[in-house]
């Protein structure tokens, strides 16, 4: 055997020998278990597909040809072809490079990856010395700090770092030094000058022989806009512990989720307690608005408020509360709901002492009106008893006269039925002239408006006539009721009338004159108006009319129209002047229909 001959039969790896045309002259025993059973058949599945041109080039150039890669079924091989110059032959020799190549492959694979991902990702990723000095960086240094990896290189992290920051540089060597890995969230200076939130997580990088720290890989992460928000929501979580205010969390199935400790304090619920059901704190009512409109009206325009009332759990006193139910887009666009309730149990107690005020200023202002129509009064009054007077004296003679006159007692009959008439308009005065001076609590009833405003017009006519001021009424048939209290309302009126009456007085002295007085269902409201022939008021007096303590009467107050405003305003109306054409002025006064 020749020498290439007994090197191939004694050699571990598969091999053939191959004459200068490429034909195979000997397969060692490697390369047939290689090929297995039918090896001449599988000889030219495993050897590279420009085989003939590689024992060519191996002759010609009289030098060996390696690492020549061929794919054998799942496998990988290697072939070198060595050149037998003297016999004009090849030895071509194989190994099994699957395993070796698969794993280059994968880490070119996991190099250019890791390249695309350091020079594309918004992170930056920057390689540390121990002392912190910048070895490299990724091109999001740019983006993040407006510094490209050159100007970083070199250059110390902590003259980077917010002073306030740089003294827990040394806990985070230890930390990599102890642990190996340490994440730290700081502010950085951006090329601009201003400083920037950053979550820093780093990583050390030891020796492999004496476990040494010699460098740091760190990845960095612009957190501003996080660290805003977080500030931002403990701010108003801080506002909303705080507040005075009552603060519900509803969630989207109507259960309340949190309590701030005003609301604990108002509803009487200790720390620690479970949430109560929302069905608990409302009225059947409230809560059946509050379902109702509520939820659909906030849906709709992210807010609705009312006033309502918040019952405690454990008993005790309702709370009278302005709500305000705000919703909120959550996660995955569930909806949840906040609930804002002021307590107005001071602003409810301050308002009922401004009606009793309001109410004794009222009662003040009639009785100084009753001062003012003293002399009509009296002569309405003295009528009827100068009356009783007449017919008692004219009953008595009758009585005398029994005897002598048949027809006296019819007479006396007739004379007694009318002193009980006379009497009882007397008495209806007085009754009249009470319920107008009546003090006491507002009572607000349903109303009928022409009953109202003849018992006005009753209280004036004497004023009016010795004026020679007609008042014209019309009132038409089945007015709908208005809600208010009959007294306040009558009051109103009554001013009404009397500067009406005034007015054309002045105008239209000793002249007659009309003043009207209408009533008329206008656009969901019922609206009373008093027209008076009088000199009207310019611009600027309508401005002022209904300002406190303004009048243009040398012995008035200045409180009528001021008072009467705020006592229609209280019954949900309006009261407003304006100019009549063809002269003089229209009080109109707008009252809610029940």
């Amino acid at each position: 055997m020749t020498q290439p001959l007994v090197l191939l039969a004694h050699d571990p790896q598969p091999g053939l020998l191959l004459d200068a045309k490429a034909q195979p002259l000997e397969l060692n025993p490697a390369l047939r278990t290689l090929l297995g059973a039918d090896p001449q058949a599988a000889l030219s599945h495993c050897l590279p597909s420009n085989h003939l041109h590689l024992v060519r080039a191996c002759l010609d150039q009289r030098r060996a040809i390696e690492g020549v890669e061929a794919q054998f079924g799942e496998r990988v091989l290697l072939w070198t072809y060595i050149p037998d110059l003297p016999g004009e032959r090849v030895l071509a020799r194989c190994r099994d490079a699957t395993v070796q190549l698969l794993g280059q492959r994968a880490a070119a694979r996991a190099r250019r990856l890791y390249r695309v991902i350091t020079e594309n990702t918004t992170d930056l990723i920057s390689r540390h010395s121990p002392d912190g000095r910048f070895l490299d960086a990724s091109p999001a240094s740019w983006s993040l700090l407006g510094c490209w990896p050159e100007r970083l290189r070199g250059k110390s992290a902590r003259a980077l770092l917010h002073p306030h920051d740089r003294v827990r540089l040394q806990a985070a060597r230890e930390a990599l030094e102890h642990d190996g890995y340490h994440t730290m969230t700081c502010r950085i200076r951006h090329r601009s000058g201003r400083h920037l939130w950053f979550e820093t997580a780093s990583r050390a990088i030891r020796d492999t022989y004496t476990g040494e720290v010699v460098e740091v890989i760190c990845v960095s992460r612009d957190i501003t806009a996080r660290v805003r928000v977080e500030e931002n929501n403990r701010r108003l979580a801080e506002v909303v512990e705080a507040n005075t205010d009552l603060v519900l969390f509803i969630d989207s199935h109507g259960n309340i989720t949190y309590l701030n400790p005003a609301a604990r304090r108002s509803l009487g619920i200790a720390e620690g307690e479970p949430m109560p059901e929302l069905s608990r704190l409302f009225a059947p009512d409230d809560l059946a608005r509050l379902r109702r409109e509520g939820w659909s009206c906030a849906e709709r325009l992210g807010v609705w408020s009312a006033d309502s009332r918040l019952q405690p759990p454990g008993g005790g006193p309702s709370v009278p509360v302005s709500l305000v139910l705000l919703v909120h887009a959550g996660v995955g666009s569930e909806r949840y709901y906040s609930l804002v309730a002021r307590d107005m149990t001071e602003r409810e107690l301050r308002e009922a002492q401004q009606r009793r005020h309001q109410d004794e200023l009222a009662h003040t202002a009639r009785l100084v009106t009753l001062g003012e129509l003293a002399s009509g009064i009296a002569h309405e009054i003295n009528q009827p008893l100068a009356a009783v007077v007449n017919y008692a004296s004219a009953s008595q003679r009758y009585l005398q006269a029994l005897g002598n006159q048949p027809q006296a007692a019819q007479r006396v009959a007739q004379g007694l039925e009318r002193i009980t008439e006379h009497a009882n308009h007397a008495a209806e005065v007085i009754k009249r002239l009470r319920a107008f001076l009546r003090k006491g609590q507002r009572r607000v009833q349903a109303l009928d408006v022409g009953e109202v405003v003849r018992e006005a017009v009753s209280l004036c006519s004497w004023e009016a006539g010795a004026g020679q001021v007609a008042l014209e009424l019309d009132l038409p048939e089945a007015l709908p009721a208005v809600q208010a209290d009959r007294v306040l309302l009558e009051q109103v009126l009554l001013n009404l009338l009397r500067n009406a009456i005034d007015a054309n007085r002045e105008t239209h002295p000793g002249r007659p004159s009309t003043v009207a007085l209408q009533a008329r269902a206008d656009a969901g409201r019922l609206a009373i108006e008093v027209r008076d022939r009088g000199p009207g008021l310019g611009e600027a007096e309508l401005e002022r009319v209904f300002t406190p303590f303004y009048t243009s009467k040398p012995e008035g107050l200045g409180l009528g129209l001021s008072m009467s405003r705020s006592i229609v305003e209280g019954f949900g109306g309006s009261l407003e002047a304006v100019n009549t054409a063809g002269g003089g002025l229209t009080m109109r006064c707008l009252l809610p229909i029940h």
